[in-house]
C-alpha cells in the first residue's frame, strides 16, 4: 500500500494537504507550518519517505482506545523521522491541536481573520482511514511518501519544489 501526502497550500501556521491511498483520494490533512528544520511540536514532518507503525503505548494509544474500543489497535505512527518519534495521525481541526502530527479531515476552511487552513469532519475522516489503514500498517506494509506541492508563492524557498 503506498500512501502519498501531497502538500497544496500553507497558511501563516498551518500547512495543508492532501492524502492519497495507491492514487485514490482519501481526506485532507493538515500540519503546522514548513519550517527549514523540525521543531517538535511547531514544524509539520520533513518531506520524504517514511515507514508506518503501530504504537501501543502512551496517553494518546489510551485515549483512542476508550474512545473507540471496538476498533482502535494502537495509534498509526510515522516512523524514521530524523531525530523525531511518536508523530501520530490524529483527530483535531487546528494547527494548535496538531503537535507536530498530522490531522485529518473530510474537507477544509480558510480563516480569514488568522491566515490559517483548518479541517473538519476528522474524526469521521480518522475512522475511515483508521480501518484502511490498520491491518496493511500492522503488516509493515505502508510507505508514506510526503511531497511539498505548493502553489501561490507562499512557501519559503527552501522548500520550493522545481
Amino acid at each position: 500500500m503506498n500512501m502519498l501526502l501531497k502538500r497544496v497550500r500553507q497558511g501563516k501556521n498551518s500547512t495543508l494537504s492532501e492524502l492519497y491511498i495507491d492514487g485514490l483520494f482519501q481526506c485532507y490533512v493538515l500540519e503546522d507550518r514548513i519550517r527549514d528544520h523540525k521543531i517538535k511540536g511547531q514544524t509539520c514532518i520533513p518531506a520524504g519517505r517514511y515507514r508506518l507503525g503501530v504504537n501501543y503505548w502512551g496517553g494518546m494509544n489510551t485515549t483512542y482506545k476508550r474512545r473507540f474500543p471496538d476498533m482502535h489497535q494502537g495509534m498509526i505512527e510515522i516512523r524514521d523521522v530524523p531525530a523525531f518519534s511518536n508523530i501520530y495521525i490524529h483527530i483535531g481541526n487546528t494547527h494548535a491541536d496538531t503537535a507536530g502530527c498530522l490531522l485529518v479531515g473530510t474537507y477544509f476552511h480558510r480563516d480569514k481573520s488568522c491566515e490559517d487552513y483548518e479541517v473538519y469532519k476528522s474524526q469521521e475522516a480518522y475512522l475511515n482511514l483508521y480501518q484502511v489503514l490498520i491491518d496493511h500498517v500492522k503488516s509493515g506494509k505502508v510507505i508514506l511518501s510526503i511531497e511539498n506541492r505548493l502553489t501561490g508563492g507562499n512557501m519559503t524557498n527552501a522548500w520550493k519544489m522545481n
